[in-house]
């Protein structure tokens, strides 16, 4: 893959650099078009990301915010990545939820991935035959290099057509909804931020290995693709 990546010393600057980037974008997108979309992630590393763009002087209003996945969970459960970006982003800027779409994880997880898929065709309208199209997403990679709820050997890797679908992770025993490959592939940034030693075996084969996203996942990618990643998942590239 040819993805720009930019090194950053520890996980604190890389999701620093991320939120810092991700709000450059929304508001590049709002002045073009009124208003913006961004699909985030959850995770340890996002959070710090959430954290530090709520520490930020940025205007909010009409910045729509949606979820790359979602474990099937009530919204208050520790599991819940809606529990986390409320917390860490929501809440201490009090961005009205309203303007969060979040993955209904209390739902049956076939019925939560229709509402979901129903929910973004809604709000960002796209034209006949189209899939909607965000102004960004952020996304993690796991050690095993899936990236939303796309694991290695997922069948649903190869479904470009739809927005948003269930899915059972065998290893996890754990349901959940995520947005699907065609999704992923069509922001007009994606922004993939991964920290920590145990990632950079599986950044050398998403960077590094032959193209093969069946079994490695994050290699998914929109035209404008950056990784930030610290000097640790950095390690064996």
């Amino acid at each position: 893959m040819d993805s720009p990546v930019l090194i950053f010393d520890d996980p604190q600057a890389a999701a620093e650099a991320c939120g810092d980037r991700i709000l450059e974008i929304l508001a590049q997108a709002r002045r073009e078009r009124g208003s913006a979309a961004i699909a985030v992630s959850g995770g340890s590393t996002p959070r710090l990301m959430f954290e530090a763009m709520a520490k930020r002087p940025f205007d909010w209003r009409n910045i729509e915010i949606f979820q790359v996945d979602e474990r099937c969970v009530p919204p208050d459960h520790e599991l819940s990545n809606f529990r986390m970006i409320r917390e860490s982003l929501l809440s201490p800027v009090a961005i009205d939820e309203s303007r969060f779409h979040r993955i209904r994880g209390e739902s049956a997880p076939e019925e939560a991935a229709r509402l979901y898929g129903d929910e973004i065709r809604r709000s960002l309208k796209p034209g006949p035959g189209e899939l909607p199209v965000f102004d960004a997403i952020q996304r993690g990679m796991g050690p095993d290099a899936h990236t939303a709820s796309l694991f290695p050997g997922e069948p649903l890797i190869g479904d470009r057509t739809g927005i948003a679908a269930a899915v059972y992770v065998e290893k996890l025993k754990q349901h959940r909804v995520t947005l699907l490959p065609g999704m992923l592939g069509r922001a007009r940034h994606t922004l993939c931020l991964a920290t920590g030693e145990e990632k950079a075996e599986a950044l050398r084969k998403v960077l590094r290995g032959p193209v093969d996203p069946l079994n490695i996942p994050s290699q998914i990618a929109s035209p404008d693709t950056v990784w930030y990643i610290d000097r640790s998942a950095a390690a064996k590239l």
